[in-house]
């Protein structure tokens, strides 16, 4: 009797080709810019989380912490994605210390068994946006979803929702930094390399950015070069701003941060908001202390985010990815970057 060889499938580790999907539902993250400054390796049964050094924002985000936050982001989505594909994930972060661009390794249970609201957020990743328009205000037939500080702390980050009284001193924030970066050269270079014009593999195109009048309705925003979204159902901008804090300020707050921003805005999405991510008035110093002040228990203030309603006839173009194959490989090791 002849017996024919089959291959012996490991069922304890997923299939190179859903890694490949649950990384390109990943990289619809938000990202500083849409720089996407990530890189993803898989081998042997382990997917590893690298930043890519060569998309740091040099002028912008000198630290690296706009980067680790929008890698932290990342790793939110993949979770999402993943727990929707019926895999749990095992995360270490900040393997090899706190200065390494080595952010994470994840392993794998196939063991998920995902709920309606799971596959809910996994459809919400390609549905969000970052919308720059002004919005109305939350309301009680659209009101935040009741869950996300609860959420934020179970990644250890506070999430503070401020009232309409904190909205004057939010506006000084954004007049102080943009004055301070208005002649800073380097700055309003890289800003206009990244937005307002059309790059294959990333940045911000002009359909994508408010047009001059919306721009300046939104009294919190990033004074990005005006765009061609001109549609808004607002006159001036009423939404809900959320604050995502941390106890501490090095690259594993940074990281966590970015998880919990990540599901903030899912879960938003989930509930019919819009919702726009703002890191500019914590870049500089003196900005990011005026933030700080508004917190009830103070911390280091790592990313905002706007939340609130549209009457828009239709969203906003969605941000270009980069390619699966340009951030993801299979069979080898990147060395920390």
């Amino acid at each position: 009797m002849r017996f024919t060889e089959e291959a012996i499938v490991d069922t304890t580790i997923p299939d190179e080709n859903v890694v490949r999907i649950a990384v390109d539902l990943a990289c619809r993250a938000p990202s500083v810019h849409n720089s996407q400054p990530w890189q993803w390796t898989y081998a042997d049964g382990q997917l590893d989380l690298y930043t890519e050094r060569g998309r740091l924002l040099a002028s912008t985000d000198p630290s690296g912490r706009q980067l680790v936050v929008s890698c932290g982001a990342a790793l939110n989505h993949l979770e999402t994605a993943l727990t929707g594909l019926k895999w749990s994930v095992d995360i270490r972060r900040v393997p090899e210390g706190p200065h390494s661009g080595h952010l994470a390794t994840i392993r794998f249970r196939h063991d998920a068994r995902p709920q309606s609201h799971d596959f809910d957020l996994l459809a919400a990743i390609r549905h969000r946006y970052s919308d720059r328009r002004p919005f109305g205000p939350v309301s009680l037939k659209t009101p935040l979803p009741v869950a996300l500080t609860d959420l934020a702390r179970g990644m250890d980050v506070h999430l503070t929702v401020l009232g309409q009284d904190a909205r004057p001193t939010l506006a000084k924030a954004t007049e102080l930094t943009a004055a301070a970066r208005k002649y800073d050269s380097a700055y309003q270079a890289e800003l206009h390399w990244w937005a307002g014009h059309s790059i294959p593999q990333g940045g911000i195109p002009a359909d994508s950015l408010a047009t001059a009048e919306n721009r300046d309705r939104v009294d919190i925003g990033r004074r990005f070069p005006a765009g061609r979204d001109n549609d808004a159902g607002t006159a001036i901008d009423r939404s809900t701003v959320l604050v995502l804090s941390t106890e501490t300020d090095g690259r594993g707050a940074w990281l966590r941060a970015g998880e919990a921003l990540s599901a903030v805005l899912l879960e938003a999405t989930v509930g019919g908001l819009a919702t726009c991510p703002l890191t500019h008035t914590t870049e500089l110093r003196q900005s990011r202390e005026m933030i700080r002040g508004l917190l009830p228990d103070g911390g280091f203030p790592q990313a905002l985010i706007r939340v609130g309603t549209t009457e828009k006839k239709s969203p906003p173009r969605q941000t270009p990815r980069r390619p699966v194959e340009s951030v993801f490989s299979i069979g080898r090791r990147h060395s920390a970057r």
